[in-house]
């Protein structure tokens, strides 16, 4: 009799709690926390990246139609400074860097200078003349110059950003700890002047 009474309160017990769902919820959470807070912060990662890059890319193309305009040579601290700055209200510990490449035309950008190829064997060697498009004296794969060119010129402006992650994904994902975001365009110089487009022969090394 005893028995059948400890084995009555025994499946009790058990029915009420299998049928008990307090605490339920919590260990619910628990299983679910570690997934959704992951999630979030990989949103907010991506979101601020994203809105870094937006940034970016409009501060340089009015940079870039600043740099334009007759003038706009001795101006180029300048210019280059209010993309920082407006980068660094965002992002205060970037690290920035400016690169200009001008070309006489927008077909020309990053085509090598023409050369003749003497010995054939595909290289600009051996004392073979070539076109000094640049005028630095040596043949070059890019035949752009450095700077903000001159009239009419056709320029690229690029801009690099790197800065760290404002939150820790890369100790959750695998991911680099840093971000490194590229913006560039392409413009032409206003027609302010007149420029002498034939370029000097120099002769490859």
């Amino acid at each position: 009799m005893a028995q059948h009474l400890s084995l009555t309160c025994s499946l009790s017990t058990l029915r009420s709690l299998r049928n008990d769902q307090r605490g339920a919820a919590l260990v619910e959470f628990a299983l679910v926390a570690p997934a959704l807070l992951l999630a979030l912060i990989g949103l907010f990662d991506l979101s601020y990246n994203v809105y870094t890059s937006s940034l970016l890319q409009g501060s340089i193309q009015k940079a870039a139609r600043d740099s334009t305009i007759e003038g706009a040579a001795g101006n180029q601290t300048v210019i280059d400074q209010r993309v920082s700055d407006a980068v660094r209200k965002i992002v205060p510990s970037a690290e920035i860097s400016f690169q200009r490449r001008a070309y006489t035309d927008f077909a020309d950008a990053s085509r090598p200078e023409d050369y003749t190829d003497l010995n054939g064997d595909g290289r600009c060697n051996d004392d073979e003349p070539f076109e000094d498009v640049n005028g630095n004296g040596i043949w070059d794969e890019d035949r752009g110059k450095s700077g903000m060119g001159g009239a009419r010129d056709a320029v690229i402006y690029i801009v690099t950003v790197e800065y760290d992650r404002l939150f820790p994904v890369h100790k959750l994902m695998p991911v680099p700890e840093n971000i490194t975001t590229v913006a560039r365009t392409v413009l032409r110089n206003q027609p302010y002047g007149q420029q002498a487009r034939e370029p000097s022969v120099g002769n490859c090394a």
